[in-house]
């Protein structure tokens, strides 16, 4: 068993848990989705309901997106915003609605051996001078 890495209290950061779920159009889904079928993604875990399935070609259309889903974006940055991801085959009228369910915390040392660098001190800022200072 491998030893774990130490932790620091910083090293801690948080990711949203998804859930990606097929939602049904006015055109015909001709792919191997039906609507209602998910998954879900906490972390890098991908996990599908008991017996069901997801086609791959759809999936990886969808990976790309998912990390940036994961993390706290700006409220106008159409990640944060844009929900629904078409399908890619053309053909096809379903849609890929990715939802932020939950925030998890994770720790940097848990998910990564690359260590974190040092801390840098803090630089005290040049005081830039002013009528108010200069007169000082």
């Amino acid at each position: 068993m491998a030893t774990p890495r130490p932790t620091t209290a910083n090293d801690a950061f948080v990711l949203y848990d998804l859930k990606v779920e097929v939602v049904a159009t006015d055109r015909p889904m001709i792919c191997n989705h039906k609507a209602g079928d998910y998954f879900e993604l906490k972390g890098e875990n991908l996990s599908l309901p008991p017996g069901q399935t997801f086609a791959i070609y759809p999936l990886a259309a969808l990976l790309p997106l998912l990390p940036a889903k994961q993390r706290v974006t700006h409220p106008n940055d159409w990640m944060t915003t844009d929900a629904d991801i078409a399908c890619p085959d053309p053909h096809c009228g379903a849609l890929f609605r990715i939802s932020r369910t939950a925030i998890s915390t994770f720790r940097h040392a848990e998910v990564t051996a690359v260590p974190l660098p040092p801390a840098r001190p803090r630089r005290r800022r040049p005081q830039v001078a002013t009528d108010r200072t200069a007169d000082r």
